[in-house]
């Protein structure tokens, strides 16, 4: 798996949610201006609601704009074995028992993306995130104990490209 493709894939999901939010917002925006929208008491809220749920779409549609700008101009770097794990890091973890094998992209932002890639289920994740704070830093052959779980949900870096 290329992690060129993988970033097209991530860019491709973002810019399908940025156009149905931008369309989503735009409606709230005309509902909120709408005259049909008009207070016609002082306890009519209903245009005051609308302009709040545009206000809030908004914002959205330009998070999801950053994170299509921070994307595009992401390097993604070649992780040789002993290298620590950092943005633009696609990991593969291995559990301790049952030896089922996951996959995940350290990303800037988008964390939660589930993506189909060649066949392999990929989840984006954030260095804020609690799994990509503990896999920050660490190299492959290394072992994760998820908080508040048994040792048996352990799982073990099988590598870092």
């Amino acid at each position: 798996m290329k992690k060129s493709d993988l970033r097209t894939a991530i860019l491709q999901q973002l810019r399908t949610e940025l156009a149905r939010q931008a369309r989503a917002a735009e409606t709230s925006r005309d509902e909120a201006i709408s005259e049909e929208s008009r207070a016609e008491s002082k306890w009519d809220t209903h245009s005051q609601e609308a302009a709040y749920l545009a206000q809030g779409q908004s914002r959205i549609v330009h998070e999801i704009g950053e994170s299509i700008a921070l994307y595009g101009n992401l390097p993604l770097p070649d992780f040789a074995p002993g290298d620590a794990i950092a943005v633009g890091a696609l990991i593969q973890l291995e559990a301790a028992r049952g030896g089922k094998h996951s996959s995940y992209f350290l990303g800037p932002r988008a964390g939660g993306l589930e993506l189909n890639l060649d066949g392999h289920d990929v989840l984006v994740l954030t260095p804020q995130s609690p799994l990509g704070r503990q896999l920050l830093g660490r190299r492959k052959g290394d072992t994760l104990a998820a908080p508040g779980r048994s040792a048996a949900a352990a799982q073990r870096i099988v590598s870092v490209l």
